[in-house]
């Protein structure tokens, strides 16, 4: 399945890697600048999440780090020279960044996004971090939101997602007072890491891990729960049902193939016995 797929070209800032059959492994690769994300970075993860929601043979994507952070937000010295330059259209660009931060931030992707989290995690990769559906972590990662302390704001999306995770005491005192907290806090006092592994070698085998227990599933009724959860945070509750009833996913889940065949061989199976 592997040799069929043609992901989007892309620099040798980002790795592209196919690990188990359904699921896209991207690991962000810029170890000597922790992971901080350049423009090309943002391009390529863009091209490649794009085409990966697209792909119908590719139902998860993992995201990682290489070297020894996870991703230390924004690249300063491309954000130092925008300053310089007098473009200064933060603004602008909040609202024209669809997808946020690394195009995960903000995405609303009906497929599963994982995030194996190892060493610093800080600003925009925590950001990126609170938009994905399961977040794994090794016991050494570290999780920052520093911005009030650099003069800026976490723009792209983890205010508003960290307030709902953790309620509105526990966000604030990670994003007022710009501290660092530990993977064992962010699993059991902010409730954004789903568990944590003793170490950074085992964090990306504990994603595979999981992503194998996702693709196991319906893929078409994975994305179409999926679809749910994220009517949710936009939608009251009889919307949200209601919405999600006459969804497109709803549609393909409950008018397919795959269900009427379910059907047919249980009731064959219980004619077996009846």
């Amino acid at each position: 399945m592997t040799q069929t797929l043609q992901p989007p070209q892309h620099s040798d800032e980002l790795l592209v890697a196919f690990p188990e059959a359904h699921v896209l492994l991207l690991t962000l690769n810029r170890p000597a600048s922790l992971n901080a994300l350049t423009p090309r970075m943002s391009q390529d993860l863009k091209a490649l999440l794009d085409w990966f929601e697209e792909e119908p043979e590719l139902w998860v994507v993992i995201v990682t780090g290489s070297g020894r952070a996870f991703c230390a937000g924004a690249d300063l010295k491309a954000w130092n020279k925008k300053q310089q330059s007098g473009n200064t259209t933060e603004q602008e660009d909040v609202v024209a960044s669809v997808h946020g931060f690394a195009s995960i931030s903000r995405r609303q992707s009906i497929k599963p996004i994982i995030a194996a989290v190892h060493g610093g995690a800080y600003g925009g990769g925590v950001e990126l971090v609170l938009n994905c559906d399961l977040v794994l972590a090794s016991r050494d990662a570290k999780f920052a939101l520093p911005e009030v302390k650099r003069g800026v704001v976490a723009t792209q999306g983890g205010i508003p997602r960290l307030a709902r995770i953790a309620g509105h005491q526990l966000a604030s005192e990670l994003l007022l007072l710009g501290k660092t907290i530990s993977a064992d806090e962010a699993h059991s006092r902010f409730g954004f890491v789903n568990a944590v592994v003793s170490s950074a070698e085992e964090v990306v085998p504990a994603a595979l891990d999981v992503a194998r227990q996702i693709i196991a599933n319906s893929p078409d009724s994975v994305q179409c729960t999926k679809k749910g959860l994220l009517l949710s945070q936009r939608h009251g509750f009889e919307e949200t049902v209601s919405t999600h009833a006459w969804s497109g996913e709803s549609k393909r889940v409950y008018k397919g193939v795959i269900l009427r065949l379910v059907l047919f061989f249980l009731s064959s199976f219980l004619g077996f016995f009846f």
